[in-house]
């Protein structure tokens, strides 16, 4: 392990442990609001240290949380539970019956639940921040942005969304990961990885792009090494071989990452659609709860739904237009203005980041990144730092997930849509404060005011000195960049934990 890495997973920790304890703290300090959210009634009897599991871990269970628990408790009974992809219940389950099973004496099923989510999230936003780390260097080519973005990614503005029971860091890990694979050439594995994290968010179809991209751009450039090395017909084959080859992969590719959201639809439309359950078989206090809020069972004696007579029966589209009322633009109203405030910070960012990559890069942007104006130009020996030529396919997925989380989504969500998708809120992040804080300027020797990097007396090396926790004593000499950075990642790190945690609205 590298001293880097040693210094983020340190700093990963730490954020981790002051996330639970905050939310513990400001859970019980806050009375929660009396929000209009998903509240299933407890049909479990509560055991001997439930209500003090429930105390210390009850604020990881708000909001979209309460699904994940439920799904994992009673599997998927109501109709609108769909829009909530199975993997990270299963884990949550898996953790409770396997590793927390000992305590099933003491602790209900649904405390355990919430044990497993406070251990398998922390543990997953762990494995994130190392794939993100890995991720970095590989792309960016420089040691001190990579590892200046990985700790401000345990900052995060989503942090509470890492924390809480929700589906974010095991996505983020997957898709860190995978893409990091990808990178390396490893492209069977990057594809199992993306595969398995489209069975944690529907999002993970947008990593196809990734899928599509990368493989191309190798192709392109085993083409035109070979046309500049070799002579004679042989080209015309090998030509045809790469192609083939290529579109044999992203066929492949594609099918792979694409299946778990198939499957889970068709168990959607199997359970609604030819439902082989009856009312009677549903827990009572369930049922007068689907009554009550005109939720939807399966039920074999009533008719299927009218989604199911659809060309496209398609269970995820009818949630998110139903019951959550997504759709194009459907979210620009005059009363979600605050909301459209809080994505802001997020949103400019990603603009930010759009705008100073094409700006330094046009011709690259304009040829889409596929090939340089010269034989040596390339990806061969990339410009390191954020504009390296790499980076351009992030910006592009960056900007993709930007403008459709903007036009399509509740645009609240968009800071935990991009931190948990994408690197380069991050690397925009950590390029702007290298560039514009005198603290962190590299002096003739490379190595930062704010050290990077520490010795002891007899010269050996140590851990590297955290440049955001050395930045924050000088936070009000710092450079107005800076204060603003930090300010939106401590400022929202913090705000999520009072208010998602006691049932306020947050991103």
């Amino acid at each position: 392990m590298t001293m880097d890495v040693r210094a983020v997973l340190e700093f990963a920790a730490l954020t981790r442990g002051l996330s639970l304890f905050l939310q513990a703290v400001l859970n019980a300090a806050i009375p929660d609001h009396d929000a209009d959210a998903f509240r299933p009634p407890r049909t479990e009897e509560p055991l001997y240290l439930d209500s003090a599991v429930e105390w210390l871990l009850g604020g990881l269970s708000r909001w979209d949380a309460e699904h994940f628990l439920f799904i994992a408790e009673k599997g998927y009974l109501y109709e609108h539970n769909f829009a909530f992809f199975p993997l990270f219940p299963i884990i949550l389950r898996g953790l409770a019956e396997m590793l927390l099973w000992p305590l099933s004496s003491w602790l209900s099923v649904r405390g355990r639940l919430l044990v497993a989510i406070a251990l398998g999230n922390s543990a997953l936003f762990l494995l994130s921040v190392v794939a993100l780390h890995a991720l970095s260097r590989l792309v960016l080519q420089d040691r001190r942005l990579a590892l200046l973005s990985s700790l401000l990614y345990c900052i995060t503005p989503a942090n509470v969304f890492m924390t809480a029971g929700y589906s974010e860091s095991l996505f983020a890990a997957l898709t860190f990961g995978g893409l990091f694979l990808l990178e390396k050439g490893f492209i069977f594995r990057a594809c199992l990885a993306f595969s398995i994290a489209t069975a944690a968010r529907s999002n993970g179809l947008v990593n196809i792009g990734f899928l599509l991209y990368l493989p191309s751009l190798h192709a392109i450039s085993q083409i035109r090494v070979y046309r500049t090395t070799t002579k004679g017909h042989s080209k015309v084959f090998y030509y045809i071989w790469v192609i083939i080859r290529l579109l044999l992969t992203s066929l492949l590719g594609t099918a792979i990452i694409a299946l778990p959201f198939c499957a889970f639809q068709y168990y959607g439309y199997r359970t609604f659609c030819t439902p082989s359950i009856s009312l009677e078989r549903i827990p009572p206090a369930l049922l007068s709860l689907a009554e009550r809020k005109g939720y939807r069972v399966p039920d074999e004696n009533s008719p299927p739904p009218l989604w199911c007579m659809r060309p496209l029966p398609l269970l995820y589209s009818h949630i998110q237009d139903v019951y959550w009322d997504v759709g194009f633009l459907r979210y620009f109203q005059l009363r979600q203005i605050p909301n459209f405030i809080l994505a802001l910070p997020m949103a400019t960012l990603g603009v930010m980041a759009a705008y100073a990559y094409f700006q330094a890069n046009p011709e690259l942007c304009l040829r889409l990144g596929l090939w340089g104006t010269g034989v040596n130009k390339g990806l061969d020996k990339p410009i390191p730092g954020f504009f390296n030529p790499r980076v351009f396919v992030y910006i592009v997925h960056s900007t993709v997930l930007l403008v459709f989380g903007t036009l399509c989504m509740y645009v609240q969500v968009l800071t935990r849509f991009m931190a948990s998708s994408s690197p380069v809120p991050f690397w925009i992040s950590a390029h702007l404060l290298l560039l514009n804080e005198p603290l962190l300027h590299r002096r003739k020797t490379s190595a930062p005011n704010v050290q990077l990097q520490t010795h002891s007396k007899n010269g050996c090396k140590h851990t590297p000195q955290n440049p955001i926790i050395a930045l924050l004593p000088h936070f009000k000499t710092c450079s107005p960049t800076t204060q603003s950075i930090l300010g939106y990642f401590f400022s929202y790190w913090v705000l999520g934990l009072t208010l998602h945690c006691n049932f306020l609205p947050w991103t």
